[in-house]
Parts: C-alpha cells; structure tokens; sequence
C-alpha cells in the first residue's frame, strides 16, 4: 500500500512528506556548512587585509622608536631591544621638520578652504541650474584630469614664474587648487544631484530667491559633501610631492613631502629620523578622519550616486 500511494503520489506530481522532509534536512546542512566555511574564510580575508594596510604603519612606528645603533647594525632583528625617543628629539633640534609642518599645514589648509569655496560654487551652478554651455563646463572638469601631473611642470612653472610666485607656499596653493577644485566638483555635484529638487520649489514659493535658496537650504543640507570633499583635497596637498618639489628650493616653503628627502643620503639612510617624521607626519590626517569620519561616510556614499 505504501508503494502503491508513492507510486500515486509520483504519477500525480505530488511529492510524498518524508522525501520532501529529507530535501529540507539536505538543504538546512548544506546551508550550515557553507556558514560555517565562510565565516572563518572571511576572517581570514579580513586579517589579511588588514596585515597589508596596517604592517607597514606598524613597522614605521617601530622603527621610529629603534636606537641608531641597532638600525645600523648587521642582522638587524625586527623589534628593538627598547625603546628609544631620540630620533624624534633630534628631528626638532637639528632638522628644519617644524618648519615643513607649517608649510604643509598652512598650504592644505589654504587650498582646501579655496578649493570648496569655487567647487562648491560651481557644482551649485551645475546641478541646480540650466544653462548654455553646461556640458561643455563638465566635459571640461572631466578632461582636465586625464592630463599626467608632470606633463605640466613646465607651463606651471613658466606661468609661475612669470607671476613671481615660484618657491612661494602661496604658488603651491593656486597649483594645488587648480588640481583638486574638478574632483571637489564633480563629488559635491553628485551629492547635490541626490537631493531632491522640490526643496529649491518650496524655498521658491516661500519667497527665497535664489542666493538664499542656496544660503539656507542648500549650503546646510551640503556640509557631509564638503567633508568628504575637504579631506580629499587636504590629502592630496599634504601628500603632494612632484610640484612641491619642483616649485619650492627654500626650507621657507618646502613641505613634509619634500623635507623627508633630505634624511636620504648618498651613503646613508637616516631610518630614525625619517620613520619619525613619517609617524608625525600621519598625525594631522589621522585625526582629521576622526573628526570629520561621520560626514565623511555620508558624502562619499551621497556623491558616489546620481538620483
């Protein structure tokens, strides 16, 4: 009888209790053993990854606090046999460092607050009007990035020269906002496209016009798009090191990038000096993501959409 009603069952189409309990006991174990094989794959992934991102900043760290000595020594161990703050207290005392941090930091800052002030102009211009030769402004901001950096050291420094501005922190400010401004404009007109456009009709029909349309609504809803854009540019002026190089020759306007050469010799490598000046040298970027890392979030992850 039981045969008989599973052959029944089968000529039907009907699939009988306990083969269909089977199926599901199947399924459930095969579920739990890709789990259980994932899981710890992906931990190992992420322990990888962060071996490869976060090694290099771990031994420069190390590095910096390892006596001369034994950094010089043949057969050099990994770890040092203690710990030794001297390379920092001679960075101080015998190199111009403080002096390349204060360029480094007055220039980033300077072309980050010049740099948002024209993209975040310009990509209020871009995405909330309509106007002749609108696509050719965005066609214009997208090819001026294809160009290579050293393609254009020598009109800049032509051009710079001619503006008396060569080995100035003031010319490595307008050469740094010529280059970050089309980047901060295409990301901050990204996050201003996610916005919806009947905020600009309500501030409309409540009588804004259309600067204080732009003052009140837009410039407040836009703050997570220039903290992302703002870290971006500040970045990418305290890193910058091929136009600080060719347009700076004084320690009166060098920065980081520039100064960290100097402890490369011809004979020697002052390891303990330029590991120093590198962890010192992070210090600026690593609390500035803290401070802004929230926006931050929010304005990459708004400017990387259209809609």
């Amino acid at each position: 009888m039981v045969a008989l009603e599973r052959t029944a069952a089968g000529a039907i189409g009907v699939r009988h209790p306990d083969r269909v309990a089977t199926e599901r006991r199947r399924t459930r174990t095969a579920s739990m053993l890709k789990r259980i094989v994932a899981r710890p794959a992906l931990y190992v992934v992420l322990v990888l990854w962060m071996v490869g991102t976060l090694g290099p900043y771990v031994v420069m760290a190390l590095t910096s606090v390892t006596p001369e000595k034994q950094l010089i020594a043949y057969g050099m161990s990994r770890l040092p046999s203690h710990f030794s703050v001297r390379g920092y207290a001679e960075l101080f005392s015998t190199t111009p460092f403080v002096s390349y941090m204060a360029n480094s930091i007055i220039t980033a800052l300077s072309t980050v607050v010049f740099s948002l002030i024209v993209a975040s102009a310009a990509a209020i211009s871009l995405s909330r009007f309509r106007f002749r030769g609108r696509t050719t402004v965005l066609t214009t901001l997208l090819i001026a990035q294809l160009f290579p950096a050293v393609l254009l050291v020598i009109p800049l420094s032509t051009m710079l020269q001619s503006a008396h501005l060569l080995d100035s922190r003031a010319g490595l400010v307008l050469v740094y906002v010529t280059f970050a401004t089309p980047f901060a404009t295409y990301l901050l007109k990204g996050f201003l496209d996610s916005l919806p456009r009947e905020l600009d009709e309500a501030a409309t029909v409540d009588g804004c016009t259309p600067m204080q349309m732009v003052r009140y609504i837009l410039v407040p809803l836009l703050r997570p798009g220039l903290a992302a854009a703002g870290t971006y540019i500040f970045i990418f002026s305290w890193n910058e090191f091929l136009y600080a190089l060719t347009f700076t020759s004084s320690t009166a306007s060098q920065t980081i990038p520039v100064g960290l050469q100097f402890f490369i010799g011809d004979y020697q490598i002052r390891w303990d000096l330029l590991t120093a000046a590198g962890v010192i040298a992070a210090v600026p970027v690593l609390v500035g993501f803290m401070l802004v890392q929230r926006q931050l979030i929010g304005g990459l992850s708004a400017g990387a959409v259209k809609g």
